[in-house]
């Protein structure tokens, strides 16, 4: 990408797409185009389509998605699926036809097998069945794959997609009902904190491992592979390091501040038992991640006290 060319962020208001912003802006990238969702349904493809014809623009980061934790997977399936596949369909194909020089669809660690060999290869991809609760989101993401590759091989376009593990940040989604786990667990216990409560209840036994990604390592992942990979391979995005979600909820309770304790509800889904990827083939392309686990959870605590008057509304 030059530094004038014409860029849209699809979704960049949300957790990875501002993330994509910031490190574009950081890098001098100057002509960027966005429209929120109240400017621009990308479920509707005439509007997708009017919208491309229009901008024209060059290359396009498809970070734009419907997403949610374990709850929102589970309960609201039709929604997940649904959405996610329009956003995709009339992105991709509006990119074709507007002749898009490249675009990066942004994926989901949720699309390997649930008892995927760990750590999880690319190629593990279709090689068993789905985690239960979030099948339909991951279906949806698994179509995102195949539609890219399709277009690049009918078509010579260059459609890169790629794989993020579990990933967290500023402007993250800090929902009880829809979060996932670590916005949730800095919200309950922020909050814990701040009524002087004696516990924090948590979903599960605690047992599960995930490993997880600062998103601003994520997009300057991504930024780093639209100029340096042309390829139709799908590559993982992770650091290639994973914790307990007891250890997870131990470290976080400790950057809070919290004093009481910890409860487990066994009745709640563990969700998937484990999922690290394998980060070997990013490896080898030249990108490592740059910030750990405690460091990026201390800045996203930062930024959500500091917002927390516009999180509780």
């Amino acid at each position: 990408m030059d530094k004038n060319s014409k860029i849209f962020v699809a979704g960049h208001k949300g957790l990875v797409g501002s993330a994509i912003t910031r490190k574009l802006q950081s890098h001098g990238y100057t002509n960027l185009v966005f429209r929120d969702s109240t400017e621009l349904d990308l479920t509707d493809q005439k509007a997708t389509m009017d919208f491309f014809v229009q901008e024209k623009p060059e290359y396009v980061f498809l970070a734009a998605a419907h997403v949610g934790g374990i709850l929102a997977n589970k309960t609201h399936k039709a929604d997940f699926i649904y959405i996610n596949l329009q956003i995709q369909n009339n992105v991709i194909y509006a990119s074709y036809k507007n002749n898009v020089k490249k675009l990066l669809f942004l994926g989901s660690s949720c699309i390997y097998p649930k008892l995927a060999t760990q750590p999880i290869k690319e190629e593990y991809l279709m090689t068993g069945p789905l985690e239960e609760t979030n099948d339909a989101y991951a279906i949806a993401k698994i179509a995102g794959i195949k539609m890219c590759q399709s277009f690049n091989e009918q078509y010579g376009t260059k459609y890169i997609s790629v794989m993020p593990t579990n990933l967290y940040g500023q402007n993250d989604n800090f929902n009880l009902e829809t979060s996932h786990v670590l916005p949730a667990m800095i919200r309950k216990f922020h909050e814990a904190k701040e009524t002087n409560a004696e516990s924090v209840t948590l979903w599960g036994t605690g047992s599960p491992m995930r490993e997880f990604l600062y998103v601003d390592d994520l997009a300057d992942a991504v930024v780093y592979l639209m100029n340096n990979y042309d390829e139709s391979e799908i590559v993982n995005i992770g650091t290639g390091i994973d914790v307990t979600i007891k250890e997870l909820a131990e470290t976080i309770k400790d950057i809070v501040g919290f004093t009481g304790e910890i409860v487990w509800d066994k009745s709640k889904p563990d969700g998937t038992p484990r999922k690290l990827l394998d980060v070997s083939r990013l490896h080898g392309l030249g990108w490592k991640h740059n910030i750990e686990l405690k460091e990026g959870i201390k800045m996203t605590y930062d930024w959500f006290v500091n917002n927390y008057v516009d999180i509780k509304k």
